[in-house]
């Protein structure tokens, strides 16, 4: 489903350089010169922070791409290279990428119904149990998200949270050619205002809520609110056709104000089209509860996953999944969906580490004050004891929510230990002493005594909570979930929250069992 240069260049608006007599046919796109596919391909050739693509035009495989296309600097830059190859000038390129992309794979998104989930927090789990709800009802699902991508159950490998422009028509391309139905992803604001999802053709995109993130890159919280707004505005190129709208927070609440088609979805009691209600929480944190649609129909759902926001997180995929059937000729089928719920299981969020000990122990990818809140909320729930904590806070990210995240696990917390997260190019420390500072304010602010430590080894954090921990506590070591790396001056090492709380939690018990065996690690 190739389309050819001549073809491209009168969609996006190009002016040709180096035009040769003939056409060329185009039937791949990419920006990474060492992996862009060399047959028929086109380079996107992008400005970076520090270097321009364009200068890698000549190298890896970019080398042998048939085409390149990049803006009036890039350009410019491979004039002064002596480039012969055809060049394609815009502009903007990031306004026509999505576009120029989803036209060389032929515009796969058309042929599939396609559902997107933003918010905050939930977005994952969102895209799971819709995965999960779909599969149950006979529909064949690819999934694209922080966890990665999947074509019918079967994992593919991706990077971004939502993939670029190319990256993601082609993986469209690659589920069209492999049957699916129904592709659910996730879209983050980074991908609305970045362009990436340009060119996509939603039927369905979900709320599930806004809190304080990503204040790097948006530098309010009004226009992080009006990124995400690009998604469910009636005027915005980068709407869904339908919209679903968690309302259980105020954010919620103006997002459904500026759906063009939304419907609304509460757990608070609110009036809403879908509702849920009779939740009840077994010790185990897994919920029952009642899913109400617009017609006044009603499902009974079974959820593994504990914490109030997860009633959201599913009533907000069964709302999604009973839109996108519309309009359709096949009833959507609601009982079906939610036994595909009932199976569902994220990685590292909420995930239950057990080894036999007797108190809780939880990783959860919780990265943010919002959802730090929820899940020691959650988690104090299910226990009778104490709660302790791990966090942390990423470098070269919104500097921000450093002091209240620490604020609010000490709030909620007994023991609150600050450590290193992904670092990135930052110092550890500095970063450390913004969340403890917000730490020593949550304690001063709490009704309870709390224990702050500050331990920059994660591995040794890790290990304090878990000696700490007595019968009936519960811990969580918090940030990282599913990662499997840690970010520390541009190396990544390897670092599994899941592995390490494992292991501290075996030698834990191993210690108890034997107590004639000693630690050698003084940590």
């Amino acid at each position: 489903m190739a389309t050819t240069l001549l073809a491209l260049a009168e969609l996006i608006h190009a002016t040709i350089h180096n035009r040769g007599a003939d056409d060329v046919n185009i039937g791949a796109i990419g920006l990474d010169s060492s992996t862009i596919a060399t047959e028929a391909a086109v380079f996107a050739a992008v400005p970076g922070t520090r270097v321009h693509g364009a200068t890698y035009a000549g190298r890896d495989n970019a080398a042998h791409a048939v085409a390149i296309l990049t803006d009036s600097e890039g350009a410019q830059l491979l004039r002064d290279a002596g480039e012969q190859r055809p060049v394609l000038e815009v502009a903007d390129l990031r306004a026509v990428l999505g576009v120029a992309s989803s036209s060389i794979y032929g515009d796969p998104s058309k042929d599939f119904v396609l559902i997107g989930v933003t918010g905050t927090s939930g977005k994952t789990t969102t895209s799971y149990l819709l995965e999960k709800g779909l599969m149950a009802a006979g529909h064949k699902v690819g999934l694209i998200g922080t966890t990665g991508t999947r074509i019918d159950g079967e994992a593919v490998a991706t990077k971004l949270t939502t993939p670029e422009a190319p990256t993601l028509q082609a993986l469209f391309s690659r589920m069209r050619e492999h049957g699916v139905s129904h592709v659910v992803m996730e879209v983050s604001s980074h991908a609305l205002s970045l362009g990436r999802v340009a060119g996509a053709h939603f039927d369905v995109a979900a709320f599930t809520n806004l809190s304080q993130d990503h204040l790097d890159f948006h530098p309010t919280m009004e226009e992080y609110f009006d990124a995400k707004a690009l998604f469910f505005r009636a005027d915005s190129p980068l709407a869904a056709a339908r919209q679903v709208v968690c309302i259980d927070d105020s954010w919620g609440h103006r997002m459904a104000e500026v759906a063009g088609n939304g419907q609304t979805v509460s757990t608070h009691g609110e009036d809403a089209d879908y509702r849920a209600s009779h939740v009840n929480v077994a010790e185990s944190g897994a919920q029952t509860f009642t899913i109400t649609s617009p017609s006044g129909e009603s499902v009974n759902v079974d959820l593994a996953l504990p914490g109030a926001f997860n009633v959201a997180n599913a009533t907000l995929a069964y709302a999604a999944a009973a839109r996108a059937a519309e309009p359709g000729p096949v009833k959507f089928d609601g009982a079906a969906f939610a036994r595909g719920m009932s199976e569902v299981a994220v990685p590292g969020r909420m995930e239950r580490i057990d080894v036999g000990q007797d108190f809780l122990a939880v990783v959860d990818y919780a990265h943010k004050p919002a959802a730090v809140a929820a899940v020691l909320d959650t988690l104090r729930t299910q226990i009778d004891g104490r709660l302790g904590v791990v966090i942390g806070a990423g470098g070269d990210r919104d500097a921000t929510k450093r002091g209240p995240m620490g604020q609010l696990s000490a709030q909620r917390a007994d023991l609150v230990i600050i450590t290193d997260d992904n670092p990135r190019s930052e110092d550890p420390a500095t970063i450390r002493q913004a969340v403890t500072a917000g730490a020593h304010q949550g304690a001063k602010e709490a009704d309870h005594e709390v224990d702050v430590r500050e331990i920059g080894d994660r591995a040794e954090a890790i290990r304090t909570l878990v000696e700490w921990a007595q019968p009936g506590d519960g811990i969580v070591v918090a940030g990282k979930g599913h990662e499997v790396g840690q970010l520390v001056a541009g190396v990544t090492h390897h670092f599994d929250d899941r592995e390490q709380v494992r292991e501290a939690l075996s030698f834990a018990l191993n210690n108890r069992d034997n107590p004639m065996h000693t630690s050698t690690d003084e940590g």
